[in-house]
């Protein structure tokens, strides 16, 4: 930034041109004073010279005629010059003939005067007589006071010096402005252009060339400072890179490029810090190549760099968009992913990473297939560090090669377990339509207004060859995340859609419920599917009701309203499930084209014992009556909840009071059993679970 005016060098620069001025005005202007002081003292001696020479022969008369009264003329007549002090005719031995004086004159600055001139100067002549005699008669003398003289010398020696300072300031002014001008001013724009400058850039922004000083000190100035800059920069340039191949020498894999071990600590740190504040985890993945010792051997160790670099380019591109990838070492390398919810993200991770690995590597003449073993740790259930973590996942991976190779392995071996059950589910899944493993079971669902069974829930299930009976809460998320969800959905309508028609046609006016995921609520071919099977199976208008979550529907509340319309449209009954764990509004249920509230089973089950879960079904079931909808329970098991439901105006209920979910035939045979009806509340008990 410019410095202060009063720092400035055009301050500076006044005020010594001013004070230099001055002492040249003042020393010309005595000098001047000086001179003229001499010039008057010529002045006062030729006004002496002049009286004299005046009076000199009326003089010489009186005082040779020694006549007094001629001689007191003659001074008289003298002291008509104001200057003139004494006056005396007379010889010097003698008495005088004639004399006169008068006192000094006053005045202010005669102390000043009487420093240059004398307060008098005195004068004499001799008088004599006419020649050829020139007889000597005596001496007239006088004196003359100064002062008159001086007042004059005063008066012309302030103009002279005032004049002489206005002269050296207008000089000065004169000088000060041409040097402004001519060097300030270009200086100062220097000094503006040199203070934009970034010193980490200094050759970016160069010094503009001022108008008419091209060819001057200040032009080559100009050009000699922006070769410097563009030095200074390029010294700082091969500065940073020196330091950052320094950086990367002592941070970086000088093979691969990728962060080496120190590195990966640093960037591991920051993420545990927020990992553990947002309470997420965070998963490193030690990777190492089984046997490349062999493939060293047989292929040389050249060709077993470029597979390392060809390794770390492709897990770079396949892994390093969600994670850091570094190389520990050797055949070792290591991958961190923050920012995870659920452990099996991080599996998914690491068999991405074998089948990157598992894909063969081309060269010029054959194809070369790496396989490797990864060991997985968690934050913050394996440790709290970096250096724990990355610890830990060598060991794990180390232990992993000794049983068996070409996997990965976590460090806990329940989460080890349960993430290759999940492996093995999520790739079966894929297949348990075509294998027969899928089933549907139909739960029934009772009128309160006449204890008629109205409809029936279809309920997934799914027998593993191997597992077993597999919850639907472990398999359906599997199904969403991997997108399966869509094709088990229309297999299960179509089956539901289809076993409602033979029901019809069997003469028992039901209507079937089927649950919907948020996958498959959001799903563009939905409604055209919805509308097919309507058509299809000839199902009449209300028989086919679908059940979507509240959570879904909150996801995109705009969106899941014009799904909600288009399956309306077909001929669907659309209920909420789940009612009262999510964060549901009076709003949103007004804009959404709902048909049924569903009363979630965790209200239920407690609402005899809880005063809160009694008070929210009695909020729900009032909720839906004011919005004209029809609202059901789920999870009824006893005679009392039912009891309590039907005194707080619910329409319907489902539950194992009633009956447990039944395979087709077994539904049908209690449809048959109960000829259509439940028994009224009186006759009632609670059914076997």
């Amino acid at each position: 930034m410019p410095r202060p005016i009063e720092r400035s060098l055009s301050r500076k620069l006044l005020r010594t041109v001013l004070l230099y001025a001055l002492l040249v005005g003042v020393a010309l202007s005595c000098a001047q004073i000086f001179f003229d002081a001499y010039k008057v003292r010529g002045e006062v001696d030729a006004d002496a010279q002049q009286i004299l020479s005046m009076f000199r022969e009326p003089s010489t008369q009186a005082i040779y005629s020694l006549d007094r009264q001629m001689a007191l003329q003659v001074i008289e007549g003298m002291f008509n010059h104001e200057a003139l002090l004494r006056a005396v005719i007379g010889h010097p031995d003698e008495m005088a003939l004639a004399e006169k004086l008068r006192p000094l004159a006053s005045h202010p600055l005669r102390w000043l005067t009487d420093a240059f001139l004398a307060p008098e100067r005195a004068y004499s002549i001799r008088l004599e007589g006419a020649a050829p005699y020139s007889d000597y008669y005596g001496e007239l003398s006088i004196a003359l006071d100064t002062s008159p003289y001086g007042r004059e010398f005063l008066t012309d020696s302030a103009i002279i010096l005032g004049s002489g300072m206005l002269r050296a300031v207008a000089m000065a002014l004169i000088l000060y402005m041409i040097y402004q001008w001519l060097l300030t001013k270009p200086l100062s724009k220097i000094v503006q252009h040199l203070s934009r400058i970034d010193p980490s850039r200094p050759g970016a922004q160069k010094l503009p060339m001022l108008v008419g000083n091209e060819k001057n000190e200040l032009g080559l100035w100009i050009d000699t400072a922006n070769d410097l800059l563009d030095a200074i920069q390029h010294s700082h340039k091969l500065h940073r890179e020196a330091e950052d191949r320094v950086q990367r020498l002592s941070r970086y894999d000088f093979l691969t490029g990728l962060p080496n071990r120190q590195q990966i600590q640093l960037q591991l740190d920051p993420l545990l810090e927020s990992a553990s504040r947002h309470q997420r985890r965070v998963a490193v993945l030690c990777v190492g190549l089984d046997d490349f010792k062999g493939v060293n051997e047989k292929y040389g160790y050249e060709i077993g760099d470029q597979l390392l670099v060809l390794l770390a380019d492709r897990l770079r591109m396949g892994c390093g968009n969600i994670g850091t990838l570094a190389r520990l070492g050797g055949d070792q390398f290591a991958l961190v992913q923050s920012e995870l919810e659920y452990p099996y993200e991080a599996a998914e991770l690491a068999q991405r990473m074998l089948d990157e690995i598992d894909t063969p590597f081309p060269f010029e003449h054959e194809s070369i297939s790496l396989r490797a073993t990864i060991g997985i740790t968690l934050f913050p259930e394996d440790g709290d560090s970096a250096e724990k973590l990355l610890q830990k996942a060598e060991q794990t991976m180390t232990l992993a090669k000794v049983r068996s190779r070409n996997r990965y392995q976590f460090y806990i071996a329940s989460v080890d377990l349960e993430m290759r059950r999940r492996r093995t589910l999520e790739q079966d899944l894929y297949s348990a339509i075509e294998q027969g493993e899928l089933s549907l079971v139909y739960q029934p669902q009772i009128d309160y207004r006449d204890h008629r069974i109205c409809g029936v829930e279809a309920l997934l299930r799914w027998n593993h060859p191997q597992l077993g009976f597999v919850p639907p809460d472990q398999f359906i998320p599997l199904a969403e995340q991997n997108g399966s969800i869509v094709q088990i959905g229309e297999w299960v309508l179509d089956q539901a859609c289809q076993q409602l028609r033979e029901w019809l046609d069997q003469g028992f006016v039901i209507r079937m419920a089927v649950n919907l995921s948020t996958v498959q609520l959001h799903h563009a071919e939905l409604p055209r599917l919805i509308d097919d099977l309507m058509r299809v199976y000839a199902l009449p208008t209300g028989s086919l009701e679908l059940e979507v979550t509240e959570t879904g529907l909150m996801e995109d509340i705009a969106s899941a309203a014009q799904h909600l319309a288009s399956l309306r449209q077909s001929g669907a009954l659309i209920a909420i499930d789940d009612f009262g764990t999510g964060y549901s509004s009076l709003s949103y249920l007004r804009s959404l084209p709902l048909d049924k509230i569903k009363v979630d089973r965790s209200f239920v089950n407690d609402l005899l014992e809880s005063e809160d879960d009694a008070m929210i079904v009695k909020a729900i079931i009032q909720l839906a009556r004011n919005l004209g909808m029809q609202v059901i329970a789920e999870g009824v098991e006893s005679l009392a909840q039912e009891q309590y439901l039907i005194a707080q105006g619910c329409h319907e209920g489902q539950g194992y009071f009633y009956s447990k979910p039944l395979p087709a035939q077994g539904c049908l045979d209690f449809l048959r059993e109960k000829n259509g009806h439940w028994p009224s509340i009186e006759a009632s008990r609670p059914a076997s679970h």
